[in-house]
């Protein structure tokens, strides 16, 4: 992927509170390119107009009903609804779900290259004060491995270290990958394999030393269910744009607590205004022990957002301010393609 696929909306109701929304598509996970959300988000748009906003339940089931899947977009309404009600009660989103103040450390992705690159930049990171490296991984094993040791060689033992191989393996790979990177004192590695290979996941489980985490296999609290009482991982990735919003990952993280499984916050590239709904919804959730919420930190070559989460080094803060507490510039709007329904 060479650019970001962002949609971004905003719900006014006929009291004047203004809801916003944003989601991130990336087609080879959810199915959803830019397009086919902007698209998607007009025809939402017509169903709900003269709805009720704060019936967030009513709201949701109007998209389930006329549409099956198009997670990613779902996601952008859900968000904008949220905002709408934290806004109507005057607090901030976390405060509208029930949370509290906690630390939110997140790690820092390295994108998958040539193994001296990704140490590089290992390395780089370290000295811009991360402590928490995401690794990319999901090419050939022996590639994998030696990715590992030269990252771990370039930062040492006192950064953590986290794999990601996003469905690159088979299970002959994954489970001999796995096992010898067992020596590079591993957090947890996110969805060895493709996820119809999810019935592999016990087995592999029960070889690797090191603990698996579900991403891609995990849509809906039905998919998480299904894998805890398989069997299947140790810990389980929310995101958004799989669960079509916040609606859902609740349930998706009160599933997993239930079952004694930690939770992650992640993303796609989204910019700091999701990113922010994102830290809200951590702060809510006592089961989200995880957070990988560099998205806006991966490239972008511009911050349209005004407001929002702000980064103190790898450490967030949310803002004060009710709902979410971000928008998007009006400079930056007038650039974009848009449609007013």
């Amino acid at each position: 992927m060479y650019h970001a696929q962002n949609l971004f909306i905003r719900i006014e109701t006929n009291e004047g509170l203004i809801g916003v929304g944003e989601c991130s598509a990336f087609p080879t996970i959810t199915g959803e390119s830019q397009s086919t959300c902007f698209e998607m988000a007009k025809d939402f748009a017509e169903l709900w107009k003269d709805k009720e906003a704060l019936d967030i339940e009513g709201r949701l089931k109007d998209l389930n009903d006329f549409t099956a899947f198009n997670t990613t977009v779902k996601s952008a309404f859900d968000m904008a609804l949220y905002d709408i009600a934290s806004k109507k009660e005057g607090v901030p989103l976390y405060k509208y779900l029930r949370g509290n103040k906690k630390t939110l450390e997140t790690d820092i992705t390295i994108g998958i290259d040539e193994p001296e690159i990704m140490a590089a930049k290992a390395l780089e990171f370290k000295t811009q004060g991360f402590r928490i490296l995401k690794i990319k991984l999901g090419k050939d094993g022996k590639t994998d491995l030696l990715r590992v040791r030269m990252i771990r060689e370039a930062v040492g033992n006192s950064i953590s270290l986290r794999i990601d191989a996003n469905q690159g393996w088979d299970f002959e790979t994954a489970r001999e990958s796995l096992i010898q990177l067992g020596m590079y004192n591993i957090e947890f590695c996110e969805q060895p394999m493709r996820y119809w290979n999810d019935y592999y996941l016990p087995e592999l489980r029960k070889a690797s030393p090191i603990k698996i985490m579900a991403d891609e296999s995990v849509f809906n609290h039905h998919d998480a269910r299904r894998l805890i009482q398989a069997g299947a991982c140790d810990y389980i990735n929310i995101k958004f744009s799989k669960s079509g919003g916040i609606a859902e990952a609740i349930r998706i993280n009160q599933v997993c607590e239930s079952y004694g499984i930690a939770c992650m916050m992640g993303g796609m590239l989204e910019s700091r205004l999701a990113l922010t709904a994102f830290a809200h919804f951590s702060l809510s959730q006592k089961n989200i022990k995880f957070y990988d919420m560099d998205t806006s930190l991966l490239g972008h070559k511009i911050d349209p957002v005004t407001g929002g989460v702000v980064f103190r080094g790898y450490l967030l803060e949310v803002p004060e301010l009710p709902g979410i507490g971000a928008d998007i510039d009006e400079g930056f709007l007038q650039t974009c393609e848009q449609v007013i329904i």
